[in-house]
């Protein structure tokens, strides 16, 4: 199937205040942005017109960008009337979403204090990030590069710069048969996969690593709150590689993977999707079809 570029689509993006038509949404060459990677973002999914914990993804979007050092230029209610919009100006109810905000290009140089900071946002109909097969599995490889540790770069951000070794992680992963990588954390614990966190079901109990150096997503910490109020108890911890054969189950949760099983990690682990993992995926597809009132209800 041909690939659908995605700056030559129909639609509208909303860019720095207001809607404008998909294809004029340019920027230039030498925004710093694209050079030094000051750029920060948010993927969020809608789900029947309503965006699946928006005050959550807008706040850390705005805390992201003063990890980077600079203020986007538009409030939380700003920022989350963008997004409704964009929507509506494209006529989706269920689709992906995507803001961004990064420097621009006033300056190009590693000092770059007195540039613009601009914000887009625009949205796509995007299924699960593993596809229709999901169910069935997904195989990771392991990654030969590691999360850093948090004293070398901005961890608890979501930063554009982050996700260059999760890019070169998931290209050797594919290369080699498997869907995604697992990433260990720099001091060899395992971390999550290149864009998902990751949980285990170890004796009854649900394991998931302690993200102290990489992002505390919103979709683990809402299969968090989903577990306990279960009764399921949730285990964070630092988790070493060679205890992931002690799980026979395992999934991988994130706004685009959502909740996803995981069939084999490596070339010798293999998982089996069992009742934790069913619950969880079954009570998620729940809550995200409910009003934000009734979320907030749910997993707070």
């Amino acid at each position: 199937m041909a690939l659908i570029p995605f700056d030559d689509r129909d639609g509208f993006i909303w860019w720095d205040g207001k809607l404008i038509p998909w294809r004029e949404a340019k920027l230039h060459v030498l925004s710093h942005g694209l050079h030094y990677a000051s750029a920060v973002f948010e993927g969020e999914r809608s789900y029947g017109g309503n965006i699946f914990k928006l005050d959550a993804h807008t706040d850390r979007l705005i805390e992201s960008g003063r990890h980077l050092g600079f203020e986007i230029p538009f409030t939380r209610e700003q920022i989350n009337q963008a997004c409704i919009d964009v929507l509506k100006a494209n006529n989706l109810t269920d689709a992906y979403v995507r803001p961004l905000a990064w420097r621009g290009s006033e300056q190009l140089a590693v000092s770059a204090q007195h540039t613009k900071i601009h914000l887009m946002v625009a949205c796509w109909q995007w299924p699960n990030l593993f596809g229709a097969d999901r169910m069935q599995g997904v195989r990771l490889g392991i990654a030969d590069w590691q999360r850093p540790h948090p004293k070398t770069a901005p961890t608890a951000a979501k930063a554009a710069g982050l996700y260059m070794i999760g890019t070169l992680s998931k290209h050797k992963a594919e290369a080699e048969g498997y869907n995604d990588a697992l990433m260990y954390t720099w001091d060899g614990f395992v971390g999550e996969a290149t864009g998902a966190n990751i949980f285990f079901v170890m004796d009854g109990k649900l394991h998931t690593p302690i993200a102290d150096c990489f992002l505390d997503g919103i979709t683990r910490k809402t299969v968090v709150a989903l577990a306990k109020a279960r009764g399921i108890e949730v285990v964070e911890r630092h988790i070493k590689p060679e205890e992931m054969a002690q799980s026979g189950e395992a999934f991988v949760t994130g706004t685009a993977a959502e909740v996803t099983p995981v069939r084999q990690i490596g070339p010798e682990l293999t998982f089996t999707p069992g009742q934790i993992t069913e619950t969880l995926l079954a009570d998620y597809e729940a809550l995200v079809r409910m009003a934000p009132e009734d979320v907030a209800k749910h997993a707070a």
